[in-house]
């Protein structure tokens, strides 16, 4: 299911900007680039969604990896929480929803 309008831009917070590339190697252009996947997959995640709407992404970069990225919304900017590669069960979800 998705819930994003075409593209919207990005906003980062300092910190996150840096800890994703630390903590999973991604860099954030790297963790934008699933937003423009035509099969990405998003939906809310409601756990950790306590003072604002968070969602889950996975998608596809311009190298092929599979990505599971957590997000918010805020006016018209995306916020990217964390990313990382997606693990397996992640994949093969991405991947029986996109055939």
């Amino acid at each position: 299911m998705k819930v994003l309008p075409k593209l919207l831009s990005f906003e980062w917070d300092s910190g996150n900007i840096n800890k994703n590339f630390a903590k999973h190697l991604i860099s954030s252009e790297v963790s934008e680039e699933p937003f423009g996947d035509h099969n990405l997959l998003t939906f809310p995640d409601p756990n950790h969604s306590k003072s604002e709407d968070r969602y889950h992404l996975i998608g596809q970069t311009k190298l092929n990896d599979i990505l599971f990225i957590t997000y918010t919304l805020r006016k018209d900017k995306i916020r990217i929480i964390s990313a990382r590669v997606a693990n397996k069960n992640e994949r093969r979800f991405y991947e029986n929803q996109t055939v």
